[in-house]
């Protein structure tokens, strides 16, 4: 990816006109910097998700902290949210104080290993009062065998007796307003349409309350004396006075009727917090995460070759399989956040990043392969047709083969742009899984009829697309939109994923039989590759001796100096001053070799840190405590998918895009740049012991570096550039764009993975063979 997401693209008409002003939303979304995700492990039957596995009943439920509080909560599929957040607010003798606002936290893994490696993605979440009146520490999961979510409240008084009240803000329905909702001593209640949830706790609340959220501001229903409330909604629960220090359990069942979800609560609490919690984590004979991490065949060199112990690899894992939908087994999602959530409106619908992407989809598929995944991958590749453009994807009237730029985890189409590397990829990663002796050849011949032939042969011939607002005729490898969701043209990334894919197809298309379609493919790829530089590799450039890689070219002269397309804010420049380094993927693929000479000449000027800031890609880093400096890169140069620069507001608030607006760097390019340098060294064959520390020491140390302390590697991390967001970034960690963002997880992963095996782990060994000798 990263696809841009939001207000990013879609369709330029779709954004509020510069200089309009749009009315503040009446709900939005949470904080989306998460430091915590998490949902229960859930065993495939029969390479899919239903109960009478070894997992029993199939939860569906994921939540996601934040700030120190539990923020969107998803049941039903992994898009549809059903809370915003729930925060604790403390009534002290001093006055009041409320989570987030008015606390410090920490995050904590609730279940490690003598390492300090997490187990499961349970957390202990501390939150402090600023004024040190209060710590409350929560535990956090799910009930693996129910849709229900565990809660444990630890309130501990330090200043005199405090009282503490649950503030809950439900947005059902994936909305935040539509809700209807009651209050009672014994429960919380909320439902719109077929979605409901009840929260009750382990003993009655002295006080509840529901009522209209009024200013977006949900403390404000503190103060309510109503119990029932319809619309954009807030609920509350008080707990009795903490004179010293007081456990609370809760639990917030969800249903498709009040029954359901209430029955959901009271089964859970009734278990147990010790018996939910073990069941979660697969304590002894329980089946849960521990498994799952066990059954990781190549966890345990990946642990060797990190720099942290094995911390974030652990985590990784983790994230990523937290990230697939429990309905529709394989579907990987990007994130689960809505980047700038805070400002983003709810009043409709947002999935955010909780959706297909199949580019971001591949890179966690080939994670999961490299951890020793046998299962996941595997369910990914099947879950594919879901998602490729046909005759049965709704409101289709045009070629067919392609893959849909975004999707819900059903299939349903959400954005419809084509991206050539996104119809690559689902090839390249049926070759992986082939060659892996997990995918039977059996099996590859089915889908090569019924998904791959039509993929290759629209990487072949294109078509006349309709769907949608798209109507455009697309004529390979002419891209209609590159690996940034934003423009259309000769994208040296998108080539190198489409190059890789044909000659992959002409292995499948042999193996199926079928000898003219590969010919036909690898021929292809041949003119393609033929062209590569003449398309895409300027020699009269603006920067250095002018000779490197365009991030894109519209036209088949990469010399003319013709203008990209203006985007997120900023202003169309010359295609010669937007550099990215989306060029590597040429060489991750084997479509060149890492010392050709124009990659080689175009790494100076990526790397130049002295360019002025609008075109500058690169951006060293340091951090307390740790010796050496660390490198990242901005997705490309006039980048303006980012906070605002003057403001430090975020990036499309109030539905507009401003001139200020600017992409920050982003973990993933660290760890392209790692595998470049691991191809690099491996020229003559396997990188000596230096070489491979060398690329641990730089490349996979900065990946555990831009981590948060919940683990999670963000989308994008503070380069200190311009005024500082009001949630006060540290340079070097996240945004408020995304976290985690499952690519960044899966680069790691990879990367780990190219290091131990002493080769880049996508490499596609008949690319190389053909073009990289």
């Amino acid at each position: 990816m990263r696809s841009l997401k939001l207000l990013a693209l879609a369709s330029a008409a779709s954004l509020v006109a510069a200089g309009a002003h749009a009315a503040t939303p009446e709900t939005t979304w949470a904080y989306s910097a998460k430091t915590g995700v998490g949902a229960s492990y859930e065993a495939y039957v029969d390479g899919a998700y239903k109960p009478g596995g070894k997992t029993g009943a199939v939860s569906k439920v994921w939540f996601s902290i934040a700030n120190g509080i539990l923020t969107e909560t998803m049941y039903g599929m992994i898009h549809e949210a059903q809370i915003k957040q729930m925060r604790v607010a403390v009534q002290t003798a001093t006055g009041l104080a409320v989570e987030g606002a008015d606390t410090t936290s920490k995050t904590e893994y609730l279940h490690v290993d003598a390492a300090g490696r997490p187990l499961s993605p349970a957390y202990r979440i501390i939150t402090t009062d600023k004024q040190g009146r209060f710590v409350i520490e929560k535990h956090i999961f799910t009930d693996p065998d129910r849709d229900a979510v565990f809660v444990r409240v630890i309130v501990k008084a330090l200043k005199g007796p405090v009282t503490p009240t649950l503030v809950l803000e439900p947005h059902m329905a994936n909305t935040g307003g539509g809700d209807t909702g009651a209050a009672s001593n014994a429960a919380l209640t909320a439902f719109e349409g077929r979605d409901f949830l009840s929260l009750k706790g382990s003993r009655p609340f002295a006080r509840a309350s529901a009522s209209a959220l009024k200013d977006n501001d949900a403390i404000a229903g503190l103060k309510a004396t109503t119990v029932s409330a319809k619309g954009a909604i807030v609920l509350t629960g008080q707990m009795p006075a903490v004179a010293k220090a007081a456990t609370y359990d809760f639990v917030i069942g969800f249903g498709r009727n009040a029954k359901a979800a209430g029955s959901a609560a009271s089964a859970s609490l009734k278990t147990g917090y010790r018996e939910v919690l073990a069941r979660f984590n697969g304590e002894g004979d329980r089946v849960g995460w521990e498994d799952y991490l066990a059954s990781l065949s190549e966890l345990p060199r990946l642990r060797a070759a990190s720099e942290d112990g094995g911390k974030l690899v652990q985590a990784s894992a983790l994230m990523l399989k937290v990230q697939e939908d429990r309905t529709h087994a394989g579907a990987l999602i990007a994130s689960l956040s809505n980047p700038w959530g805070d400002s983003v409106d709810a009043t409709k619908s947002s999935t955010g990043y909780k959706a297909v992407w199949p580019r971001d989809f591949y890179q966690c598929a080939m994670a999961l392969a490299a951890l020793g995944d046998r299962e996941t991958p595997l369910a990914a590749f099947r879950y594919l047709p879901t998602v490729q453009v046909g005759p049965k994807t709704p409101g289709n009237k045009g070629d067919g083969g392609w893959f849909l730029q975004k999707s819900h985890v059903d299939g349903t189409p959400e954005w419809v742009g084509v991206q050539l590397d996104q119809t690559a990829m689902p090839i390249m990663l049926g070759w992986k899984l082939w060659k892996l002796g997990w995918l039977s050849e059996g099996e590859l011949k089915a889908y090569y009829g019924r998904m791959l032939k039509p993929a290759a042969d629209f990487l072949v011939k294109g078509g006349k697309v309709d769907l949608g607002w798209n109507h455009a005729t697309i004529t390979p490898p002419f891209t209609q939109q590159e690996r940034w969701e934003e423009q259309g043209g000769y994208s040296p990334s998108t080539t190198a994923a489409v190059i890789a894919g044909l000659v992959v197809a002409g292995d499948i298309a042999e193996a199926a039989g079928d000898k003219a379609g590969a010919d036909l493919y690898r021929k292809t790829a041949d003119d393609y590759s033929s062209k590569v530089e003449a398309r895409m590799v300027t020699t009269k450039g603006a920067f250095g001796d002018g000779h490197y890689y365009l991030r894109l070219n519209g036209d088949q002269d990469p010399d003319n100096k013709s203008k990209v397309e203006a985007r997120n804010g900023q202003a169309a420049v010359p295609e010669d001053q937007m550099l990215d380094a989306g060029f590597l993927e040429l060489v991750r693929y084997g479509v060149r070799r890492a010392d050709d000479p124009a990659i080689v000449a175009t790494l100076p000027k990526l790397d130049d840190q002295a360019m002025e800031d609008l075109y500058r890609v690169r951006y060293d880093f340091t951090f307390p405590g740790v010796e050496g400096t660390f490198p990242g890169w901005r997705r490309y140069g006039v980048d303006g998918y980012g906070e605002d620069v003057k403001t430090g507001a975020n990036y499309g608030a109030d539905g507009r895009m401003r001139p200020g607006q600017r992409g920050r760097v982003w973990p993933i390019f660290t760890g392209e740049r790692g595998h470049y340098a691991l191809a690099l060294a491996g020229l003559s064959g396997r990188p000596d012991p230096a070489a491979l520390k060398r690329i641990r020491d730089t490349y996979v140390r900065a990946m555990e570096l831009f981590a948060n302390e919940g683990l999670l590697i963000p989308e994008q991390v503070w380069d200190g550039v311009g005024a500082d967001s009001p949630h006060g970034y540290t340079r070097g960690k996240g945004t408020d764009s995304a976290t985690p963002l499952a690519w960044s997880h899966a680069e790691y992963v990879k990367l780990l993975r190219s290091v131990s095996d002493g080769q880049v782990w996508d490499s596609y060994a008949p690319v190389k063979a053909r073009f990289a000798r």
